[in-house]
């Protein structure tokens, strides 16, 4: 049993050990040496329970400290052997990043020849190797489901090996023949799909000095390419775009389809049509006028199964599991599952590229941020969906 289930198990004996004192009360509120006997093997066994779950609490303890990384993480700079920071190159270097600064604010005619180091396919200039990393940070914290699922950085279409069968264990008598199975693999690939974010800014504002560009930059151009991802590694078709959670084709497995409201009985078939492996590190994800219905329901005790955080930072929880919530999420199912066994593939790096003549009559400049990346869910197992009934 799972500590969910042994604490349930307890508040049920607790519950049923005070209903039999109050009826077994004689005419003076006492009790017979008989029921004072059964009484106490009822507080035993919650006892017991009690000491187990404490018991697997400690393991869990235990178990998460021993998960720690033996090796403490590098956190300083790094320096040459005379002490001195050593100097970074390339697209790190801090010339790299201040001629991109400068050609963005003379609408790139004045380009250094340091810009040359990062000139990508289609002529754009490649971000900075700071920017980069900034703006990838942008994109973990808006998208959840970056910080959920298994990232990869690849060079060309990246094949992905999946075990389709199992072998299985047989009883042999002694000096019998042994039997075999074939071991069969399937592939999931992913591929490139190309996003991109663009907008239009005044000749005026580059020249303007006050001007932030660099934040918005990389602020407003993650915003744009994290919501856009975060759709997309939901909903996506896989046309033209990664293949999302939800998606008919290609992702979660559906558990159930509901034909009435939502009851708290249908989030524990939800939970326990999950696999258990998969149960360890599972979280729900819905959007967030689902979750307002989820509040709402109790057990059978007439508790919420809806748990408020505690501890910032932390997420809110339902039968004890956490809840990420996404504007993108369909307002009709809700996700349960380990979102590891989803893959974001980022071909190589992210650039920008700028529109001298289109919007020269305006008196603008446009410019562009472009990215190629896809997503696939490589075990439909390790997630399943609830349909619920439409309003």
């Amino acid at each position: 049993m799972t500590i969910n289930e042994l604490r349930e198990a307890r508040n049920k004996a607790w519950q049923g050990a005070k209903a039999f004192v109050e009826s077994k009360r004689d005419k003076d509120g006492l009790l017979s040496a008989e029921d004072v006997a059964a009484y106490a093997d009822m507080e035993k066994k919650i006892k017991d329970y009690s000491a187990e779950i404490e018991r697997m609490e400690q393991m869990e303890a235990m178990e998460n400290e021993l998960s720690k990384p033996v090796n403490t993480p590098i956190v300083a700079k790094p320096m040459t052997a005379d002490g001195k920071e050593k100097p970074k190159t390339g697209r790190a270097s801090d010339e790299y990043r201040e001629g991109m600064l400068k050609a963005l604010r003379s609408n790139f005619k004045q380009v250094s020849n340091i810009l040359q180091e990062g000139v990508d396919a289609d002529g754009g200039y490649l971000v900075p190797e700071e920017y980069d990393s900034r703006l990838i940070d942008v994109l973990t914290e808006e998208n959840i489901m970056r910080s959920l699922g298994h990232i990869i950085t690849t060079s060309g279409e990246h094949k992905i090996n999946i075990a389709a069968t199992k072998p299985t264990a047989a009883w042999i008598e002694e000096g019998g023949a042994l039997t075999f199975g074939d071991a069969t693999f399937s592939q999931i690939l992913l591929d490139a799909h190309k996003l991109h974010v663009a907008i239009k800014v005044t000749e005026e504002l580059l020249y303007d000095n006050a001007f932030g560009l660099e934040n918005y930059i990389i602020t407003e151009f993650g915003k744009a390419l994290a919501n856009a991802e975060e759709d997309a590694f939901l909903n996506g078709d896989g046309s033209g775009k990664p293949t999302g959670l939800f998606a008919a084709t290609g992702g979660g497995t559906v558990a159930g389809t509901l034909s009435a409201a939502i009851k708290s009985d249908d989030m524990l078939d939800l939970v326990y049509a999950l696999k258990r492996p998969y149960r360890k590190n599972a979280s729900f994800i819905m959007n967030d006028k689902t979750l307002a219905q989820l509040r709402k329901l109790k057990d059978n005790n007439g508790a919420y199964i809806w748990q408020p955080s505690y501890q910032a930072g932390e997420p809110d929880k339902v039968l004890g599991y956490a809840v990420h919530t996404s504007a993108y999420a369909p307002e009709n199912a809700i996700a349960f599952g380990d979102y590891s066994y989803y893959n974001i593939g980022d071909r190589g790096t992210r650039s920008f590229k700028q529109l001298n003549e289109l919007f020269a009559g305006n008196g603008m400049i446009g410019y562009v941020a472009k990215e190629r990346v896809d997503g696939k869910l490589i075990l439909p197992e390790a997630v399943q969906i609830l349909k619920l009934k439409a309003d």
